[in-house]
């Protein structure tokens, strides 16, 4: 017999399974049987560097899901995602070794609470109930840290996404059909209205995702801060075969998407940054015959105020007028916390010359509410917030109008493809990011074979169909090695 989690309220409105058990449930309704996670750690095959930080290595966490239906039918899913703790929990007070053991440690302990739960009923309800356990196990990892309040939500969010991935992709399997095909009023035990507010009351999140994924879709590749854009910049030769500076990289790929990672601190250097890439690209793109492309800026929260953005947007403007026109959006250029100091900043001004979206600052329901409150465009979604997080706000934001993008966490392998299908079945994102086969390639190495237009990308675009499977999309290479 297992036993009911505790914990604080959830982050939602607090879902009664009692009271709801008789009136409001299905057949199809799972329960958690066992969930089984482990890691892996790789050396990135370059350093990325973002927001002051510089990244060497990555640490993926995998999850194994078994759930069963009140038929008593049963079905396995995984889950995966890098553990990203330097952008996650950002710390003055620990070091990186110490902010990885702690989230790895959330892992553990989080597997341990959710192994043999009773609760029964769908996706959207299991994954909201165990995410009301978070703030208990933060705390615990605090008091071991010495600062009950050190571990943020952001870090929770993502040492537990594995986990929530693999009940989403469980229930699919279990159904035969993609997870993405599972949101509607024959699976989904309650509308939107029990999860965000009234606006969404009758509503389900099939009325705000595809069943299916799109055919293929553009790839933002990343420039880091560190990244060499011509030859002349290389400062330490990587001799494996795969492109190195950005020329190469535009000429290998087709890529008509960039990120570029911005400091937010630096004026001059920013500015200059952006100027310098866009005359490499532009040299890049006319040997290639291509005329249009697209700049995203990630200023990755370092910027002091919204002063900052317009001047860099005036002076872009000023020294490269058609670099400016390239700019499809703005993430996250101030603080994350929206509730005080420069991330409780109007971003308006900026907003109404380019969209200006929240990442770090993105939590929950109330954070969508509270950038909108603050004149921010959109938001930028991420799988390593969680598949039911991401849900939500995706439906959220295309309620409220809101711009919508689809980001990784230099994700590898299945983290990626689970990110890619969140994007390809969510309307209105245009692009997604995947730098992992930049930074990290050997953790794709696995999975280029079953899903080459994945990992290869061709003329820009990856080919987002080969994702049309049951669960998340994708089916789990080498899956006989947990057992």
């Amino acid at each position: 017999m297992g036993r009911p989690l505790r914990g604080p309220e959830p982050r939602y409105r607090k879902l009664e399974f009692e009271e709801t058990a008789e009136t409001m449930s299905k057949s199809t309704d799972i329960r958690i049987c066992e969930v089984q996670t482990r890691r892996q750690q790789i050396d990135y095959r370059t350093p990325i560097k973002f927001g002051g930080r510089v990244v060497r290595d990555v640490t993926v966490v995998d999850a194994k899901v078994l759930v069963e239906d009140r038929q008593g039918r049963r079905a396995t899913g995984y889950g995966s995602m890098t553990m990203g703790n330097v952008w996650a929990w950002p710390s003055p007070s620990l070091d990186a070794t110490a902010t990885l053991s702690a989230m790895l440690e959330f892992v553990e302990v989080l597997t341990e609470r959710v192994n043999g739960i009773e609760e029964i009923g769908d996706p959207l309800q299991l994954t909201l109930q165990m995410a009301a356990e978070y703030p208990d196990i933060r705390s615990v990892i605090g008091r071991s840290l010495g600062d009950e309040k050190a571990m943020p939500q952001l870090a929770a969010l993502v040492a537990a996404s594995p986990v929530e991935a693999a009940i989403h992709d469980a229930f699919g399997r279990l159904q035969q059909r993609s997870a993405f095909a599972c949101l509607g009023t024959e699976w989904i035990n309650q509308d939107l209205s029990h999860f965000l507010n009234e606006d969404f009351e009758g509503e389900f999140l099939s009325q705000y995702t595809r069943s299916t994924p799109q055919s293929e879709m553009p790839l933002y590749h990343l420039v880091g801060a560190l990244d060499p854009l011509t030859k002349a910049n290389i400062l330490e030769p990587v001799l494996d075969g795969l492109p190195q500076t950005l020329g190469e990289w535009i000429q290998a790929d087709g890529l008509d998407h960039l990120k570029l990672k911005l400091a937010g601190d630096d004026l001059d250097w920013d500015v200059e940054r952006v100027v310098s890439i866009d005359r490499v690209a532009a040299e890049a793109q006319s040997e290639r015959q291509c005329q249009r492309w697209a700049y995203s800026l990630d200023f990755n929260e370092k910027c002091p105020d919204i002063g900052y953005v317009l001047e860099f947007l005036a002076r872009l403007t000023e020294l490269r007028p058609e670099a400016y026109e390239r700019i499809q959006y703005i993430e996250q250029p101030m603080h994350r916390d929206m509730s005080q100091g420069t991330g409780a900043t109007s971003v308006a001004e900026a907003a109404r010359l380019k969209p200006v979206v929240i990442d770090e600052s993105l939590l929950d329901f109330e954070s969508v509410l509270r950038a909108k409150e603050l004149g921010y465009s959109g938001i930028a979604l991420k799988a390593c917030k969680g598949q039911t997080e991401s849900l939500l706000m995706a439906a959220a934001a295309q309620k409220y109008k809101m711009f919508l993008c689809v980001q990784d966490l230099t994700c590898i392998g299945p983290s990626f493809l689970h990110s890619a299908s969140l994007a390809a079945h969510v309307p209105t994102v245009a692009a997604i990011e995947g730098n992992g086969r930049q930074y990290c390639p050997r953790g794709n190495a696995d999975w280029e074979q079953d899903y080459p237009g994945m990992f290869l990308v061709d003329n820009g675009r990856v080919t987002t169909a080969e994702l049309s499977g049951n669960g998340l999309g994708f089916e789990w290479v080498e899956t006989a090695c947990w057992d």
